[in-house]
């Protein structure tokens, strides 16, 4: 399942890249790891106005990105005839022009090549977006030809939002200023300047034009704004000799256009080659991290939506860490949040990229997260964590949280209508359907109890004897309370509870009661709410949110924005819960459910090539034909599935 393929785990031949059918569905992604993407299509057909060549943060101008430039097209020259190698979508299912025909194989195991074939012309193209600042980076080789070859380059520009669209103004600066070997402009004020450089001498032709009418097919589909227009300020023209490479920059800041080709180099020495399923999510870990200064790290939750959100950071942030081998990057993400957890508990405001901290189950995440860390690390958790876990334990304890309330009974409810309670509420949008899941949910109470073992073997360890029984007195009321609460005679546990109503639907929140470090039911019990989520949650791309025996099942996630998100929440499949499965699946079959869970994966792995390449879409179909939908890249889907990787390793290598 996970071999150590070599330049072929991810390469596409002629016949996949000509069939735009097939093409145009698949994605490809790089990021810096500063907020900043490059992201299109395998034929670099723009399909989403998210989509473009350089896509970076404008902190003068708001908090969300800006395409600056959308497409690159190249167009071979050779004997007076042109081949241009771009594609854009018009009205009437029109492409134009058609530069996919010239498509001989596309692979991105290391970088995205393109290899092109025009005549007697054999053209290699290679993308890198650098690690240190806001640069797209293009290496164009001429691996052959027969006679003199011209190479002409068009850039489409597009200075907005990359939630909006642009149309042909009068408000636009057409003005450009010549720089070494290019030139640079920027359309707006508030903008930063667009440089576009090479690493040998170019000439340009100033030949401005607005190039109308472009569609972008996702968004079309998604009944939603999808066309506009691209300003094109002219082309660049350079002769390229067989054999020769040569580098085009883009970027906010200007080149010394002498070390790009050293650049290009030397970015390829830091990258892992995508030539494993592991290796894959490894590469798409990194593409969360977000560091927005030299002194904060975050992790972004999606592409291309990307943006910082607390309840998915603490949810993705062990798998995006020491599921990779980078602890000290956990350390930094928790160290950066900490000011704001600090704020939260003695209710000072909150700013900055975790303003949704407040969320209920937030806190209980973040507890989660510390204990994967303790597991990996005791004695640096002890010397860092130790004292703030309890203080967070407490803080809830006490009843000081304004969106969690402990009962008699020592659960904790929640109110639906306050905030996002729980990831069963994740939509930030006022107009879409919001699952009305209040009171006692049983994935919080979940946490709550393995917070408050947590917390016990913490006071065991620092000798605090009175905190010790204090934790271990409430964590046993909360277990009896839980199961005279949730587990029914059925053999599966309620979702939540509120009053005296319970909710029959069968769920995948119950796995987390199993899956937990500190399991709340006995074995035999464990094993009855695992069959129901295998029999009727379980999809070879992951756990449904609702059965299809339940009321509202809704498998398909199709139609409007609303439908789509009601489908989310009422039977669509999420890779991230394969985590929580496998870990209960080992727990209760141990060495017998290896073989089953790695064929399992051999589902998911298939999705490597599909969507977004290399990576997870945040949820796909609960039924046939298992399509992925929503963020084409999804911080929590890959750190749940790089957990399910690591258990199967871990549990092979003990076995």
């Amino acid at each position: 399942m996970d071999s150590n393929k070599t330049n072929t785990y991810l390469k596409f031949d002629k016949s996949r890249m000509v069939n735009l059918e097939y093409s145009l569905k698949r994605e490809i992604l790089r990021t810096n790891r500063r907020g900043a993407y490059h992201c299109t299509t395998l034929v670099e057909c723009n399909t989403r106005k998210q989509h473009g060549l350089l896509v970076l943060p404008v902190p003068k101008l708001n908090n969300t990105n800006h395409v600056l430039l959308s497409s690159f097209d190249e167009t071979v020259i050779q004997h007076g005839a042109d081949f241009n190698l771009g594609i854009h979508k018009y009205d009437g299912d029109n492409y134009s022009p058609m530069g996919h025909k010239y498509i001989r194989e596309f692979n991105c195991d290391s970088l995205p090549r393109t290899i092109y074939r025009v005549g007697g012309v054999i053209l290699s193209k290679e993308k890198m977006f650098s690690l240190k600042d806001n640069t797209i980076l293009i290496r164009y080789t001429l691996l052959d030809a027969h006679s003199p070859t011209t190479m002409r380059f068009k850039p489409f520009l597009a200075f907005r939002e990359n939630n909006a669209l642009t149309s042909e103004n009068t408000v636009a600066n057409h003005g450009y200023k010549e720089v070494e070997n290019g030139i640079s402009m920027c359309m707006y004020s508030g903008y930063p300047d667009l440089f576009m450089q090479f690493s040998k001498e170019v000439n340009f032709v100033f030949d401005p034009h607005w190039n109308k009418g472009i569609e972008y097919t996702r968004d079309q589909e998604d009944g939603l704004p999808y066309k506009e227009d691209l300003y094109v300020p002219g082309y660049f023209e350079l002769p390229i000799k067989k054999g020769e490479s040569i580098i085009f920059s883009a970027s906010d800041v200007k080149a010394d256009t002498s070390k790009l080709s050293s650049l290009f180099l030397d970015g390829i020495k830091e990258r892992t080659p995508r030539s494993s399923f592991y290796n894959c999510l490894k590469n798409s870990a990194h593409q969360f991290y977000f560091r927005p200064t030299k002194d904060d790290l975050y992790l972004l939750n999606s592409y291309p939506w990307g943006r910082v959100k607390a309840r998915e950071q603490f949810m993705s942030l062990p798998g995006l860490t020491i599921g990779i081998g980078r602890p000290e990057a956990f350390e930094e993400i928790v160290d950066t949040a900490v000011p704001t957890i600090e704020a939260f508990m003695q209710n000072k405001p909150i700013e900055g990229f975790l303003s949704d901290i407040g969320n209920a189950d937030v806190l209980l995440w973040f507890v989660w997260a510390l204990k994967r860390y303790a597991d990996a690390d005791k004695e640096r958790f002890y010397a860092k964590y130790a004292d703030l876990t309890k203080r967070v334990v407490s803080f809830i304890q006490e009843g000081k949280h304004p969106n969690l309330t402990p009962l008699t009974n020592g659960l904790l409810t929640v109110d639906s209508q306050i905030g996002y309670p729980c990831w069963m509420n994740n939509s930030d949008s006022a107009d879409t359907p919001r699952l009305a899941r209040t009171g006692c949910l049983v994935e919080v109470n979940a946490f709550w109890y393995n917070a408050l073992r947590f917390t016990q073997d913490i006071a065991e360890n620092l000798e605090e004897e009175k905190l010790q029984k204090k934790m271990a007195l409430l964590a046993e009321v909360v277990r009896t309370s839980f199961i005279e609460v949730f587990l029914n005679d059925s053999g599966y546990l309620y979702d939540y509870a509120v009053g005296n109503y319970v909710d029959w639907s069968v769920r995948p929140n119950m796995l987390l009661a199993i899956s937990l470090d500190y399991p709340l039911l006995d074995r035999r019990q464990s094993k009855s709410v695992l069959d129901f989520v295998t029999k009727e949650l379980l999809t070879p791309k992951g756990i449904r949110t609702l059965s299809p025996k339940s009321i509202g099942f809704r498998p398909r996630v199709e139609g409007s924005i609303e439908n789509k998100i009601d489908s989310a929440y009422r039977g669509a499949a999420w890779p991230w819960l394969l985590g929580p499965y496998m870990e209960a699946y080992l727990k209760i079959f141990q060495r017998s459910g290896y073989s089953f869970l790695d064929r399992l994966l051999i589902g998911v792995e298939e999705e490597m090539s599909n969507d977004c390449i290399g990576s997870l879409s945040a949820l796909y179909d609960g039924n046939i034909p298992y399509f992925g939908h929503g963020p084409i890249s999804y911080s929590i889907s890959v750190a749940g599935v790089l957990r399910a990787i690591n258990l199967q390793r871990s549990f092979a290598d003990e076995y």
